[in-house]
């Protein structure tokens, strides 16, 4: 098995919507960047591809190319998770936190959960997504940006493969 972690940050912004596990959430400010900006999605999928020693998120969908411009972050998971497995690997369970001063998250957790798994293939328990605040401390607090911190774990696809994912090793 193999284990990352991945950790993302954008800052909120009028005139964007607010996308996080693919869910969008009702808000007056969006997170600004050059896909979707899901901070959770995004620090998930950097936690996939460090337990599968595949760079970061960056390197496979670069924001400076006009092909990713305004792109669905949950797509973008989706691939990363089809690219893993190409490689012999499963997704596990991921456990990940989104911070955000506002707004609640509580109504949207287990619909974020259940679109986070969906994209990644697993059942819904194998997903945690979790939610807290700046405490009004520092840029989240005061309501500059949202952050997401993940963990993922990585399976071999099949029983008895080797480290790699091959099997007979």
């Amino acid at each position: 098995m193999r284990i990352g972690h991945g950790y993302d940050v954008h800052r909120l912004k009028e005139g964007r919507r607010l996308v996080l596990g693919g869910v969008e959430i009702p808000s007056e400010v969006g997170l600004d960047g050059h896909s979707d900006a899901d901070v959770l999605a995004h620090a998930i999928t950097d936690a996939l591809l460090g337990a599968a020693a595949m760079g970061d998120i960056g390197a496979h969908f670069p924001d400076t190319d006009a092909e990713w411009k305004d792109a669905d972050s949950i797509g973008l998971l989706r691939e990363i998770v089809r690219r893993i497995g190409a490689r012999g690997w499963r997704v596990g369970n991921v456990d990940s936190t989104v911070v955000l001063q506002a707004p609640k998250l509580r109504p949207h957790i287990d619909t974020m959960r259940q679109r986070l798994a969906d994209a990644m293939g697993v059942d819904l328990d194998a997903v945690s997504v979790k939610a807290t605040t700046g405490e009004g401390m520092g840029w989240v607090g005061s309501g500059e940006g949202a952050a997401a911190h993940a963990v993922a774990l990585l399976l071999p696809q099949y029983e008895g493969t080797g480290a790699s994912g091959a099997r007979g090793e």
